[in-house]
């Protein structure tokens, strides 16, 4: 028997349980991996609370590390024995032991640890995707990025600085602000002391960004709209106050013919080739030491209730990852 984190039901963390499961041998195409750290993200709040729908019982979490123990038949891009990692659907990371997709398995370089890897592949992944392709940012270019001190947003911070952006960051408190900072913002707003589109204004002059990243969602979408210069495009990539409202498509219209979307990180992972380039962009970056990952909060698998509970009161800097086989 094997540990693992399961719900039956949507709701709050209380609703996430510890329970025992039986692991068995992987078929066609699949693999068994043991985790030795397990990435936490905001899409899991999502399951649990039945934002996005999900069949239940059902496991949770996308994104881990660790190390192969069996391959089925077909499998030849991992073997038993490599240190590997992964953020896709299937659910099912909250687990100390899982059988899943083998496609969706990466090889770790040896230089960067499993704890590393189970903070940065989900995130690292998104800000690829986002500053890369949803939106190419360019040296010179001034984006708004809300949520900075987050899991994304640090890493966002850093990979825009390496790219010779100027990376405008929200945060919630002075501590993350200077957090940001650290990690490469340009600027950065406490939208709990200051209008951040009053302040957008005045750093760029009156011009405003070109592209904003919103994460999100109700709280800051009008406003992120106002940040916009005409033409200018509007990422939406996440609900962490809630699902934007229904609007009408003259918010655009007034604002300057501006453009919007909603992208996830599996439409841009959706073969093969895509996932494998989008991994090793970012083993690269974080191998040369241009992105450091900072994992905030570790918890033990166990307490899996208590660090949604942090993550929703965004109590939370950084990533934050679960322990498996440590004492709660």
């Amino acid at each position: 028997m094997s540990k693992a984190i399961q719900f039956s039901r949507t709701g709050g963390p209380e609703v996430l349980e510890y329970v025992d499961v039986e692991v068995g041998e992987p078929g066609p195409g699949q693999a068994r991996v043991r985790h030795h750290a397990i990435g936490i993200n905001f899409i899991d709040v999502y399951f649990r609370t039945g934002l996005y729908p999900l069949d239940l019982p059902s496991g949770l979490g996308q994104e881990a590390a660790g190390v192969v123990e069996a391959v089925g038949e077909g499998v030849t891009h991992v073997a038993i024995g490599d240190r590997v990692a992964y953020a896709a659907r299937p659910n099912g990371s909250y687990s100390e032991v899982r059988v899943m997709p083998a496609d969706i398995l990466l090889r770790l370089p040896d230089a960067i640890d499993f704890d590393t890897a189970a903070a940065m592949m989900l995130q690292g992944m998104t800000v690829q995707y986002l500053l890369k392709r949803t939106y190419p940012v360019k040296a010179g270019d001034t984006i708004l990025f809300h949520a900075a001190a987050g899991g994304v947003g640090l890493i966002a911070c850093q990979w825009a600085r390496a790219l010779g952006v100027n990376l405008i960051g929200t945060v919630g408190s002075n501590e993350k602000a200077e957090l940001a900072l650290a990690h490469g913002a340009a600027h950065v707003i406490n939208y709990n002391t200051e209008n951040f589109v009053e302040r957008v204004k005045e750093i760029t002059g009156g011009a405003k960004v070109p592209v904003v990243f919103d994460s999100i969602g109700k709280d800051t979408f009008i406003g992120s709209l106002d940040c916009l210069a005409p033409r200018g495009t509007m990422v939406s990539f996440g609900n962490a106050s809630g699902p934007v409202p229904p609007f009408s498509l003259t918010e655009l219209v007034s604002r300057g013919s501006l453009y919007i979307t909603r992208p996830t990180l599996v439409s841009y992972t959706a073969t093969r080739a895509e996932l494998e380039a989008t991994a090793q962009d970012l083993f690269d970056i974080v191998a040369s030491g241009a992105v450091k990952i900072n994992i905030g909060q570790r918890f033990p698998l166990a307490q899996a209730a208590d660090a949604h509970r942090a993550l929703e009161a965004r109590k939370t800097t950084g990533s934050t990852i679960l322990l498996p086989g440590v004492a709660s």
